[in-house]
């Protein structure tokens, strides 16, 4: 019998995507490739590595829309993985130069997949009892 996607879901999978976007305007701002619209982004003195990790998270947000899309199990522990990490990650970078304006979209969104994430109800939509 085919699973079918709750919409909570549809919309976390939405989400995923909003910050496979970021991450890649925020890798290539710090290669320079694109203008910085809210306010600096920098991670410390090192662009490249910063521009690495961002182009990472990236790839990784777009795998976890993937799975999320799917309705796999595996994908609702790592949305909550990468939704931390992506948090703490635009924390980092507050603290490595980069404004905090210009990381409030991404602190933002990955607060709010984090707490949707551990709801009762998206559990139960990928079968993880609450």
């Amino acid at each position: 019998m085919e699973k079918t996607r709750p919409v909570g879901v549809t919309i976390l999978a939405i989400l995923s995507i909003l910050c496979a976007i970021h991450a890649l305007m925020y890798t290539l701002q710090m290669l320079d490739l694109l203008p910085v619209f809210l306010g600096p982004v920098a991670f410390f003195t090192f662009n490249l590595i910063g521009a690495f990790f961002w182009c990472l998270l990236f790839f990784i947000w777009l795998w976890v829309f993937r799975m999320l899309w799917g309705l796999q199990q595996q994908g609702w522990m790592f949305v909550v993985l990468i939704s931390f990490l992506n948090l703490i990650f635009g924390i980092i970078n507050v603290f490595g130069a980069s404004s905090w304006q210009a990381m409030v979209p991404t602190i933002i969104i990955s607060g709010l997949i984090l707490v949707y994430c551990l709801s009762p109800g998206t559990k139960e939509a990928f079968g993880i009892s609450p």
